[in-house]
């Protein structure tokens, strides 16, 4: 094995103790269709499956996105990250982060976040069945 970056490379952690590397991750019209090949790959985990990745962030995600199946933790490692959280009964909460902090995203609660420079997040994301919306 050798090092990888995991912004390029995510790991899925499966059932029991596993950990796979995945295919580098596109930065651009690709994306969705990597994280559709991600479900198919990794079909047989379901609901006990979860992507961890990391991203860096120039500007405000550009749409909103909610995981049904699980919980989804977002750690800031760098810089500050605006988070809104819009749950199912229609409130919204919105926190700031700030390196080492953490929110959790629950199963079913759409967010998206407001990038004031620039930051770099960790995602730790159960993935299935995940949806997205314009924002």
């Amino acid at each position: 094995m050798t090092a990888r970056s995991l912004e390029k490379f995510p790991i899925h952690l499966g059932k029991g103790p596993t950990a796979v590397p995945q295919p580098e991750f596109p930065r651009d019209e690709r994306a969705m269709d990597w994280y559709m090949d991600y479900g198919r790959r990794h079909a047989a985990d379901g609901t006990d499956g979860r992507l961890v990745s990391q991203f860096r962030f120039t500007e405000d995600w550009p749409g909103w996105e909610m995981h049904p199946a699980g919980d989804e933790v977002v750690l800031c490692l760098s810089g500050e990250m605006h988070l809104t959280q819009e749950f199912p009964d229609g409130h919204a909460e919105r926190l700031t982060l700030r390196p080492g902090e953490y929110a959790i995203n629950p199963p079913g609660v759409w967010h998206t976040a407001d990038i004031p420079d620039e930051a770099t997040g960790l995602f730790v994301t159960a993935g299935v069945g995940t949806q997205n919306r314009p924002r």
